[in-house]
């Protein structure tokens, strides 16, 4: 884990700022604006940075908020770090997986933040660069890690997993319907010629699924893809750790808000804020002790989408859920 301040100015062939449009951008602000405008010097977690875009926004829009970055990837960070040179020492960039967040704080000296924002899943750079392995529709080696320095691939996963984990994750992250046929198929596959590259991949998911299914839906390679992308970077497990170290973190008054992708995420994200947002009194009892109300007040009654015009202007925002809530006590 590395603290970087903001990087230099843009480099050649940089993507732009323009080019990147971030998810619910508006929605996010005004969620999180009554926590980063209430004291002067709020500090506000932006745990998944990607390419920079909500974090210029919450430091353009807040100009007394300062920002913590995370991202584990250390091409997002550098290029993100260009995008918020011009803030200067107002952001703080890490090298972290965002389950690292107590471990960040402490490390910058914060006891307490006051908003948090999470963007979950795969970002637009690594969807974009087609070396990475993460895009099912151009070939490319079988990478899909996020942090390109340490963890295993996808390739490694494909070739050396037994079939029944590979059919399990196939299932559970990717809600494949046809998953045992699927993972069977690699491990015959294998045996011939172990998996490099992403086409190979593409086209043996493609002849696995019946021709009916593969007339509606998309690339059927798609569930496969975000299955293994998931294993790769362990990003439930991770969520799973983050979520509720992301709620001890804020302060009263302080606000998560959380972007998923897949129903995976949204429902992991639902129970957590849930617990929170619930009493822990016996359901009986007639007055519920301070001790016992809860510490997190639900701000979304359900997840919430992106608008009709915000899709057709940005499509990947079509699958985005998004959940958020504030602080209102501290812990017993």
């Amino acid at each position: 884990m590395n603290a970087t301040a903001a990087q230099p100015p843009a480099a050649p062939g940089d993507t732009p700022a323009h080019a990147h449009v971030p998810v619910l951008l508006d929605r996010c602000m005004n969620l999180l604006a009554p926590a980063l405008t209430r004291k002067p010097g709020a500090v506000v977690v932006d745990a998944t940075l990607g390419m920079g875009g909500h974090s210029e926004a919450m430091l353009t829009r807040f100009p007394e908020a300062r920002l913590v970055g995370l991202d584990r990837d250390p091409e997002a960070l550098a290029r993100s770090g260009r995008r918020l040179a011009p803030f200067g020492d107002r952001a703080t960039l890490v090298h972290a997986v965002y389950d690292e967040l107590p471990d960040v704080l402490r490390r910058l000296g914060i006891a307490r933040i006051d908003g948090i924002l999470f963007d979950l899943g795969v970002s637009s750079l690594q969807l974009d660069e087609a070396d990475r392995g993460f895009a099912y529709a151009q070939d490319a080696p079988l990478d899909m890690r996020m942090d390109p320095t340490r963890g295993i691939t996808a390739a490694e996963v494909l070739n050396t997993y037994p079939a029944g984990d590979l059919a399990r994750i196939l299932k559970v992250y990717g809600e494949e319907r046809f998953a045992s046929k699927i993972a069977n198929t690699i491990v015959r596959e294998r045996e011939r010629e172990p998996f490099t590259d992403s086409a190979r991949l593409v086209d043996l998911v493609r002849n696995a699924i019946p021709a009916a299914t593969r007339r509606t839906g998309g690339n059927p390679a798609k569930r496969t893809f975000q299955a293994l992308r998931i294993e790769v970077n362990q990003e439930l497990a991770v969520l799973e750790r983050a979520l509720p170290a992301a709620v001890a973190a804020l302060a009263v008054g302080g606000r998560i808000v959380v972007m998923s992708y897949h129903s995976l995420e949204d429902r992991m994200t639902k129970r957590a804020l849930a617990v929170g947002a619930t009493s822990k009194a016996p359901p009986d009892l007639p007055v519920v002790p301070e001790e016992l109300q809860p510490t997190l007040k639900l701000l979304t009654r359900a997840s919430e989408g992106a608008t009709e015009t915000e899709i057709t202007e940005n499509p990947r925002a079509a699958s985005a859920r998004l959940r958020a809530a504030e602080r209102v006590r501290e812990d017993s």
